[in-house]
């Protein structure tokens, strides 16, 4: 089969491998119809994330079709279409009956950690990618998703509300800024509206998306590149700051200016992946009463925003800028890698 494989930071190939093969009885095997690229494949690439290893291959996003089936696995069968969750659970260690499934204590990739696709084990940006802990890992398509929008829920809608919304604490009325309005920090604004937020600022350097952002539920939106960019922020709260601080990024100085903005008793939510140490000014912090959180996301609430795409709740069409053929990848990556030129959110890749 063909698959896009790290070959070394900065470096990557669309080549022949071999086919996956049922190596547990838990396994499936899934021949990818749909996946996409990640902001964090391409941190990848940079060297972000030194345990991926040359040879293996990316992505950990996908829809597609099963073609078999370990011995064990008893929620699925050959033919059914499925969403892989970008985090794979054994279902039941102690971290999984917790809801943790990003800290899995299954064997799989290495213990204790969840995301395995395209970091510990080959991705799916393959023609077909092997899927461990098929009954707790993957979920079944309904008819009335297409699987453009499936795929939207393999990670950035989760990660957007579980780590942004959830982990910020977002309560009603609250204001929450959004610093970075790439496709997470649009996953973030647009589902802070489910539990109750008052204002969503977007942040961004790029004043297209500071104004796409409201599509996703912006209701105010400030240029980062403006030399008053923060007294623009602070304009929307009473003076103290924003309730809830979302990092979207995955760089030092969007982590700062969250804790910038924040107001004593706030709360910031670190969503971005980062590949270089943060300052964190904890003289002048410590007295702020904020919570700082950040984490892998345990894709947990997958079924519940799937009901919600279900019901045309959420926006997933409009996270949708590029489409292209899967053996066309390597355009792809380029075309996603200079977003700030060609505009690019979610790049749809199909078989």
């Amino acid at each position: 089969m063909k698959a896009l494989v790290y070959e070394g930071p900065g470096q990557k190939s669309w080549k022949d491998v071999p086919d996956p093969q049922i190596q547990e009885t838990r396994d499936a095997i899934v021949k990818i119809d749909t996946t996409t690229i990640c902001g964090t494949d391409l941190h990848i690439l940079k060297g972000d994330v030194p345990a991926v290893t040359p040879g293996r291959i990316l992505g950990h996003e996908g829809v597609g079709t099963v073609t078999e089936i370990g011995s064990g696995v008893t929620n699925f069968k050959v033919g059914d279409k499925v969403i892989l969750s970008c985090v794979s659970a054994d279902g039941s260690c102690s971290f999984c009956r917790d809801g943790l499934y990003s800290h899995c204590l299954g064997e799989e990739g290495s213990v204790g950690i969840g995301w395995i696709f395209g970091h510990l084990i080959d991705g799916t940006q393959a023609e077909y990618v092997r899927a461990p802990y098929a009954d707790t890992s993957l979920y079944h398509l309904p008819e009335n998703v297409s699987q453009e929008h499936g795929v939207l829920l393999s990670d950035i809608f989760p990660t957007g509300f579980e780590m942004g919304v959830q982990y910020g604490q977002t309560k009603p009325g609250d204001v929450v800024a959004v610093v970075g309005a790439g496709p997470v920090g649009l996953a973030v604004i647009s589902t802070a509206r489910l539990y109750g937020a008052a204002k969503v600022i977007a942040v961004d350097l790029d004043a297209n998306r500071v104004e796409q952002a409201r599509k996703f539920g912006a209701t105010h939106g400030v240029n980062s590149g403006d030399a008053d960019w923060r007294e623009q922020v602070m304009a929307q709260t009473d003076g103290w700051g924003v309730d809830v601080a979302v990092e979207a990024v995955g760089i030092p100085t969007t982590f700062e200016m969250c804790t910038n903005i924040v107001r004593p008793g706030g709360n910031v939510a670190n969503v971005g992946v980062h590949g270089k140490p943060v300052s964190l000014d904890l003289e002048r912090l410590w007295i702020e009463n904020i919570d700082i959180s950040m984490g892998l996301v345990n894709t947990n609430t997958l079924p519940m925003l799937l009901k919600l795409v279900a019901e045309g709740k959420l926006p997933a069409e409009e996270f949708i800028s590029h489409r292209y053929p899967l053996h066309d990848i390597m355009q792809a990556y380029d075309t996603f890698s200079r977003a700030a030129e060609t505009g690019a959110l979610k790049v749809i890749l199909q078989a």
